[in-house]
């Protein structure tokens, strides 16, 4: 089993660094494309995958970084560190988004003669890079190489778009298409980076899961044999994948130190089947008063 793990995550880190020299080598010769067919559409996608090869960066580091073990200094471990990643590269993906409009906007009253030839060509280009780094990443087991994957299938939609959007230049005397293409990839890439930054400061402000039902927790323990109440319950995610929850359990009537390790056991494994994978349990007795200020 752990020859198993070790390989699993070996192999998901070669595949996050294959899918992010991929996208860096075609992020600089998209800048330099978008410059030499005076495309503001393909200079956004640049823009943008930039930040993908951030993304790809990051989780390549974190990949490796998250499988630290905890120590004095980081007590619940190093997940929490890809939080730290996606912040940065979203305020990158805003920061060049600004750019891109401040661009792109005048050319809607005042759409400049693009190379159409050269658009198509690396339009093409980037949905055989793109969907290359999809393929690879699809391969993998891992929760970074799945989200990566899915980022750079948005990629291979862009282009998608952007290689409609010249073969109607081509055929059409239509320059406005250009910046139409920019500021809507733009918006699009805005929309999912406002989408993230506010996941992430849910995660990072200790906000209760998204996908985890408190009730149901509460039902599901209180179900339990021997269990007359619940209190002091806290849900919270390290990472947004890896949750955590305290909870003080009160007991109908005394047990022994090994029953209280069977029903430990047993709430844990329940647990288990809702994604909360650490759990910190306190029992008490229908006597003991709880002395934490919202203990009740």
């Amino acid at each position: 089993m752990e020859h198993q793990h070790q390989h699993t995550h070996t192999h998901g880190e070669s595949n996050i660094k294959i899918a992010f020299f991929l996208n860096f080598g075609f992020t600089v010769l998209e800048i330099a494309g978008g410059i030499f067919t005076n495309s503001i559409a393909i200079i956004s996608d640049a823009i943008h995958d930039m930040g993908d090869s951030l993304s790809l960066g990051l989780a390549w580091y974190f990949q490796k970084k998250s499988t630290k073990e905890s120590d004095k200094n980081y007590t619940y471990g190093y997940k929490r560190f890809s939080l730290l990643g996606a912040i940065i590269n979203s305020i990158i993906l805003i920061t060049g988004s600004i750019f891109v409009l401040y661009e792109a906007i005048p050319r809607l009253l005042h759409p400049e003669t693009t190379k159409t030839q050269g658009m198509i060509v690396f339009a093409v280009i980037g949905i055989v890079v793109n969907g290359l780094a999809v393929l690879r990443l699809k391969k993998g087991n891992s929760l970074n190489e799945k989200v990566v994957s899915l980022h750079m299938l948005e990629d291979v939609l862009g282009w998608a778009a952007i290689l409609v959007g010249s073969l109607i230049m081509y055929f059409f005397d239509l320059p406005i298409i250009d910046p139409i293409l920019s500021v809507l990839i733009t918006i699009y890439i805005l929309f999912h980076v406002f989408r993230n930054v506010k996941e992430s400061l849910h995660i990072l402000l200790q906000g209760s899961p998204a996908d985890i039902d408190s009730d149901k927790v509460s039902q599901l323990l209180l179900s339990i044999e021997n269990v007359e109440g619940i209190h002091d319950l806290h849900i919270w995610s390290i990472d947004g994948n890896y949750n955590i929850l305290t909870v003080h359990v009160v007991l109908k009537q005394p047990v022994t130190i090994e029953k209280t390790a069977e029903i430990k056991n047993k709430i844990r494994k329940e647990l288990l089947q809702e994604s909360i994978e650490h759990a910190t349990i306190e029992f008490e007795t229908t006597e003991e008063n709880c002395s934490l200020e919202q203990c009740c």
